[in-house]
């Protein structure tokens, strides 16, 4: 018995990384698959795979951006697998480069395959879902490169941040309806980080263990936030690597000033705004937010 027995899933650029994991792992667990992938071969690849497993999986390629296109892959769901329970959004490119260097193709291309690549799915699986009156999962793939901040990914970040806004509000819009939406924030060594990754390290005495940063790694917590297990989990966001899952705490007022009444002008609050800082340790400069990060590269050596 699989935690997603008689489900149907779409994970969204699943012919390669993460996306190719997560697929695998859903129908390992039980659920028939689409796999969206705009690379054909690649898709096909990942289909036979589950199929040479056991498993039922339809590939639907296209750019899942474009909203016929994501139309037509909850339309393959029900129409070739009969039904749909959860939408995997992980399709998502990288062009970085400082914002001075960057171009507007750039920054458009990005922004519109992470941020309309959600958007798209989710808007045809949620109506779906609403027409028959289903409950449903959604996974949406966020980043710490947004909701920390990562130097050369100004267009990847604002869309990974959105991403995690995006699944916040709209696990609000669909709570009552039994439709749930969560966000991971993925660590892992795929064709996007393997600059930040590298090879995986040795064990102690040279001896191979644990691949901490292998993408398949994710694929589980994925497969239980697609699952009726995760049915009272909605809007938040966690960091998923290696074998570490974490919680994010959103966006919390830390501190506070006031004018008692009274509105501000620029001077005074030249005057005081260091209270702010004084009162929650924060640096006033840019910092890098990665610094952050509780799981690293370096940390792991």
């Amino acid at each position: 018995m699989g935690l997603l027995d008689g489900k149907v899933a779409i994970v969204t650029g699943a012919g390669r990384g993460l996306g190719r994991g997560e697929a695998l792992e859903l129908a390992r667990e039980g659920a028939a698959v689409v796999v969206g992938e705009v690379d054909e071969a690649a898709g096909s690849a990942v289909v036979d795979e589950i199929r040479a497993g056991g498993g039922r999986a339809v590939l639907h390629p296209g750019d899942c951006s474009e909203i016929d296109v994501a139309e037509a892959i909850v339309d393959v769901a029900l129409e070739q697998l009969g039904r749909l329970d959860a939408l995997v959004n992980n399709a998502g490119i990288l062009r970085d480069r400082t914002v001075l260097k960057m171009t507007p193709e750039e920054w458009d291309a990005v922004i519109k395959v992470h941020l309309r690549g959600h958007y798209a799915p989710t808007h045809a699986a949620v109506r779906h879902w609403r027409e028959i009156g289903q409950s449903g999962r959604v996974v949406c793939t966020a980043s710490t490169s947004g909701i920390l901040g990562n130097f050369g990914q100004s267009n990847y970040g604002a869309a990974k941040a959105g991403i995690a806004a995006f699944a916040q509000i709209v696990a609000q819009e669909g709570w009552k309806y039994g439709i749930t939406v969560n966000a991971i924030c993925p660590a892992a060594r795929t064709r996007m980080t393997e600059g930040a990754y590298g090879d995986r390290l040795p064990g102690p005495g040279g001896q191979e263990e644990f691949d901490f940063w292998h993408p398949d790694n994710v694929a589980p917590f994925v497969a239980f936030l697609c699952s009726d297990a995760s049915s009272h989990i909605s809007g938040k966001v966690f960091g998923v690597q290696g074998d570490t899952v974490e919680l994010y705490r959103p966006y919390t007022s830390e501190a506070a000033i006031d004018n008692g009444g009274v509105r501000w002008t620029a001077e005074q609050v030249a005057e005081r705004v260091a209270e702010l800082f004084a009162a929650t340790g924060m640096a006033p400069e840019a910092q890098n937010g990665m610094a952050r990060l509780r799981y690293t590269m370096t940390t792991r050596q």
